[in-house]
């Protein structure tokens, strides 16, 4: 497998080079910068690119750029992007982008096996994340999900509640007391911190709520 390293840190790159080496691969080339690594990859065309996403010279995101001009003129070759944090938006975007990608953690790179699979993961064309990034999506969906707070239970009240349902008519559906749902509608509206005023019914504000989190 031909490889291309790029990384302005010097000791990172030649050490993930030698590391890649050592498991059989061949780095035809290395690259400080996005320009040199665009540069490289239309003359040598290898395999796979590994890209640091901040480089010179704003080191904010213009290896993650590179990789989106070289996933565009060269389709086949395979980018692993590497990054020193946990950047969502941009994992995201790049891995939307097809097969042959991965994202990790600069981290990783010390657990010489983990990494050498996920290389070897996107060589052959799959896509690799990095379990922080898991870890964060689901922890920024929990965060952002409006009903997370509810139980199960008072999620189903509340769905009824959506379909137009009274109380009473909630009880007959869930073969409860009219009072065991008055007290989960009650849980409801205050964990969903709806003030009631006079122009909102927080009834119908929790209705609102639940349709814009499906």
């Amino acid at each position: 497998m031909r490889v291309i390293v790029a990384d302005d840190d010097v000791l990172l790159r030649e050490g993930i080079a030698s590391l890649l080496e050592r498991s059989g691969c061949e780095v035809v080339g290395q690259a400080g910068d996005a320009e040199a690594l665009i540069a490289q990859v239309r003359e040598l065309r290898p395999d796979l690119a590994v890209v640091d996403i901040r480089m010179p010279p704003t080191q904010t995101s213009e290896g993650l750029d590179a990789a989106r001009q070289i996933r565009a003129e060269l389709p086949d070759t395979r980018i692993l992007v590497l990054s020193a944090h946990v950047e969502v938006e941009h994992a995201m975007e790049l891995l939307a982008s097809g097969r042959g990608i991965g994202y990790l953690l600069k981290s990783r790179v010390a657990d010489v096996t983990d990494f050498l699979e996920a290389v070897d993961r996107v060589a052959r064309g799959g896509s690799v994340v990095d379990p922080a990034l898991v870890q964060e999506l689901v922890s920024a969906r929990h965060r952002e999900d409006p009903l997370a707070v509810l139980t199960a239970r008072e999620r189903e009240v509340l769905a009824l509640m959506a379909e137009g349902r009274s109380n009473l008519g909630i009880a007959k559906q869930l073969w409860v007391t009219e009072g065991t749902v008055e007290k989960h509608v009650r849980s409801i509206l205050g964990k969903l911190n709806l003030q009631e005023t006079q122009e909102d019914h927080r009834r119908v504000l929790a209705v609102v709520t639940f349709l814009e989190a499906r």
